[in-house]
């Protein structure tokens, strides 16, 4: 039966004294190898010791037991006339554990490991079942500790933008999409606080971002041979508004082609069997709102006679509660093409573009055609030399009457000011 050795359980450069069990934590009592130790502000050798105290460290948990190291670590006299630290304390060897460490050098690693892979809260449940009792703000303090090893400079990076305080306050967050690390943070989300870190930069060749002019702007002053894109989020995130766009503006035709006879109830899902009783409830209300809505009565006049919400009114009479499983349907569904046709043609005023459709018989309010356009404006790449066609005001309109200042009412009626 070969011997059991310590030294290839702990760390190098300790000596094991003792080891005792107390309360579910194996507490391992060492201390170091060396005889001397050199001081840290003039680097000459010690042997004359001064005191000693314990210092208790973290291990790797084993057998189910937590590993505690308390080391006994000695304080020494500094020899040398010219140092003026005549008392300092020897420092564990760096395998072991770094200055002011509470954790060994392996279990740090493995503290950082499993904060890279789950995060925060999640590390922290999973490190509970491992023995290792670490918070989950250490967890996240521990993706911060620098690395020994030296960095390259980046190649490709992403910037966004990120919430000191929601809705008040941001900054700019810079990562290393190779390492998927964080590299910088910066205290706003201007282009003149990004342009001076990427000018100090220059191997900086691929760029992802949002569509944030600024960032795009800032970028191309400070690297214009840099490749810039869109971020994967961002990418998706516009992928599904374009999908979204593209059925919407088909829904007419999806509508009259989905209708309540191709459905079999007896194929629907529980949730779907809601929304179709649901729908079987209402259509003998939504009969008799199309009836009063098709003899010209006003949507006032329907709330009060049948004692439905207005909002509730309106949906019907737009034919929006006619499906089963639908989206909302616009109330500029019918005038899709003619936008379309007046937005190509240069008409990009949301307030233009609703005095042509309300001279067609368009009944909605401004807000909706002022929100079209504005969409319209922010799913389009940004293009400095565009020129919009300005139109004239018509004829039939008058200018607005001229409102005179308390100064120039005063001299037309020849009255005088006080």
């Amino acid at each position: 039966m070969r011997h059991l050795d310590l030294r290839g359980l702990l760390p190098a450069g300790l000596v094991v004294d003792d080891i005792r069990t107390d309360d579910g934590t194996i507490q391992v009592l060492a201390r170091s190898s060396g005889t001397s130790a050199f001081c840290r502000c003039c680097g000459s050798r010690s042997r004359y010791v001064h005191s000693h105290y314990r210092r208790r460290v973290a291990d790797l948990p084993a057998h189910g037991f937590s590993v505690r190291l308390v080391t006994d670590v000695r304080r020494f006299w500094c020899r040398s006339p010219r140092c003026h630290q005549s008392i300092f304390s020897e420092r564990l060897r760096s395998e072991v554990a770094r200055p002011w460490a509470r954790r060994t050098v392996r279990m740090q690693k493995l503290v950082r490991h499993l904060a890279v892979a789950l995060g925060g809260r999640p590390a922290q449940s999973l490190a509970s079942r491992l023995l290792l009792p670490v918070s989950k703000d250490t967890f996240l303090r521990s993706l911060r500790t620098a690395d020994n090893h030296a960095k390259a400079a980046p190649r490709i990076i992403g910037l966004d933008d990120w919430p000191w305080r929601k809705g008040q306050r941001y900054g700019t967050l810079i990562c290393d999409l190779e390492r998927r690390c964080v590299i910088d943070l910066s205290p706003d989300r201007t282009p003149a606080t990004v342009e001076p870190w990427l000018r100090d930069h220059t191997g900086v060749e691929c760029v992802a971002r949002d569509r944030n002019g600024g960032y795009g702007s800032a970028v191309a002053r400070a690297l214009p041979e840099a490749v810039q894109v869109a971020d994967c989020w961002h990418l998706l995130e516009n992928a599904s508004a374009a999908f979204l766009s593209a059925v919407q503006k088909r829904m007419p035709a999806i509508r009259k082609a989905i209708g309540v006879k191709t459905l079999d109830p007896k194929l629907l899902k529980a949730a779907e069997c809601l929304q179709y009783g649901g729908f079987q409830r209402r259509r003998q209300t939504n009969r008799l709102v199309h009836k009063l809505a098709l003899e010209g009565m006003p949507i006032k006049k329907i709330v009060h006679q049948t004692g439905l919400s207005r909002a509730l009114v309106r949906q019907i009479v737009r034919g929006e509660l006619e499906v089963i499983f639908g989206i909302r349907q616009s109330s500029l569904t019918p005038w899709w093409r003619r936008l379309k046709r007046d937005w190509s043609n240069g008409y990009r005023n949301g307030a233009e573009l609703w005095r042509r459709l309300r001279a067609d018989g368009f009944q909605e309010s401004l807000r909706v055609v002022s929100e079209w356009a504005m969409r319209q404006r922010r799913a389009e790449p940004s293009n400095p030399g565009r020129r919009y066609q300005v139109t004239a005001r018509p004829a039939d309109r008058a200018p607005p009457p001229h409102r005179a200042g308390p100064l120039e009412q005063c001299r037309r009626c020849g009255g005088r000011s006080n």
